[in-house]
């Protein structure tokens, strides 16, 4: 006697479920995502091929805008807390050093710098601020910064690096530069917008002729 077929009924999968857990994923990025913030101090870097990574600890990095305002920023917090202690003893500006401490960047005259700092962090914009002065050669105050920086780090070099923008004129370099000449930091690091090597180029065979050595 031959077997009784079974009539065969179309797969049915109910996707109900995934999609909860889709949308539940979904919201959860929305809802937790944090875009990044502008940019402080706007500076728009040249262009290089150079592949040299920036260092990331013992930083001292000079700014300076298209504008030809100069900023400063330092990562090691003892270092500023230093430096907040020697400017209250030497110019009596009675900053707030730990406010000092915190502060992501300076951007102002020392006769400026405790309104400076009493500004809320996320206010403090470089359009809005009148930079370190520098382009007077009788007032070169980024003179007087590299000196608290090499006096801070007692004889040990800090990673100098230097950012400006593309657009920035000559003599607001000039300037950073004469402030580094005379306090005998002669080795920076320039900051740019990193591109492939063009092809064809004598800089990119030379960099083929590498790799296929290294093969």
């Amino acid at each position: 006697m031959g077997r009784a077929k079974l009539p065969r009924k179309s797969t049915s999968i109910d996707m109900t479920a995934m999609c909860d857990v889709a949308f539940l994923l979904l919201s959860f990025f929305i809802l937790t995502t944090k875009f990044k913030p502008s940019e402080a101090i706007a500076v728009t870097t040249p262009k290089s091929v150079a592949a040299k990574v920036a260092p990331q600890k013992d930083i001292v990095e000079v700014i300076f805008d298209k504008d030809g305002k100069v900023f400063l920023t330092m990562d090691d917090e003892q270092i500023k807390e230093t430096i907040a202690n020697t400017l209250n003893s030497t110019r009596n500006l009675n900053l707030d050093v730990r406010a000092f401490k915190k502060a992501l960047f300076f951007g102002a005259p020392f006769s400026g710098m405790a309104a400076f700092l009493a500004i809320p962090e996320e206010q403090r914009k470089g359009n809005k601020l009148p930079g370190i002065p520098v382009l007077d050669s009788t007032n070169n105050e980024l003179t007087a910064w590299m000196t608290l920086v090499r006096d801070a780090y007692q004889g040990k070099k800090p990673n100098l690096l230097l950012k400006g923008d593309n657009l920035a004129k000559y003599p607001a370099f000039k300037s950073v530069i004469d402030a580094f000449k005379k306090n005998d930091f002669l080795k920076f690091q320039m900051v740019t917008n990193p591109e492939p090597v063009p092809t064809g180029t004598d800089l990119w065979k030379k960099t083929m002729a590498g790799e296929k050595r290294e093969e």
